[in-house]
């Protein structure tokens, strides 16, 4: 059954509005109601069918992200972050820049995605290093038009050329890239179907993407 209703993004937008601890207090009933445990659920459900993606990825509870924002060293005080998230880790993964797959919640902003977000500079340079010498190999996995129709590479990049690599390597544009992950918008639709149906049925994703398979 679909898990992630409606009541999850009115949550959200009205956290937005009222981004403070004695309204989280008053809610937090709530919160656990509408947001964290339908998020608990999809994941159960999910891990009947991630091992068809890859059994080196690994679904339970620690998927979830907090609610709570790391304000430590950020200008913006908000102790809540306005958005609901999940990631699904590699198995020797132990933190938010391990591969996965991700899927962001928020209430105008609804996307899955998957890659590997701001790695260490070992594996950056290993991945680096892999597009250096399986050229093809990149290219067809990152350019094909199935790809570019399904997905979006983004992330950040640095604005001069990785030292150690050839400044007019014709990859500089992806050895330049600091993050290596794609993404895919998904509409309202998606998010409130059963979850198999996100593997099975190409057709909750916005135009012009007209297809997609986590």
């Amino acid at each position: 059954m679909p898990q992630i209703q409606p009541a999850l993004f009115e949550f959200l937008l009205e956290l937005k509005e009222n981004n403070n601890r004695d309204w989280f207090a008053a809610n937090k009933a709530r919160y656990e109601t509408v947001v964290r445990q339908p998020l608990l659920q999809f994941i159960a459900d999910f891990a009947i069918r991630l091992p068809q993606i890859s059994p080196k990825f690994v679904a339970d509870n620690r998927a979830m992200f907090r609610i709570q924002r790391d304000v430590r060293f950020s200008k913006d005080k908000s102790p809540y972050k306005i958005a609901a998230a999940v990631q699904f880790r590699h198995a020797v993964g132990k933190d938010v820049h391990a591969p996965g797959f991700y899927l962001h919640l928020e209430p105008g902003e609804i996307f899955a995605g998957g890659g590997i977000w701001q790695p260490d500079g070992k594996a950056l340079c290993k991945i680096r290093e892999a597009i250096v010498t399986q050229p093809e190999a990149w290219l067809h996995a990152s350019a094909n038009d199935r790809f570019r129709q399904l997905f979006a590479l983004g992330g950040e990049s640095l604005k001069n050329p990785p030292r150690g690599f050839d400044p007019d390597h014709p990859l500089i544009a992806d050895l330049k890239r600091k993050d290596f992950v794609v993404s895919a918008p998904l509409t309202v639709e998606a998010v409130f179907a059963r979850p198999t149906l996100w593997i099975i049925t190409p057709s909750y994703v916005n135009a012009p993407r007209r297809s997609f398979n986590f």
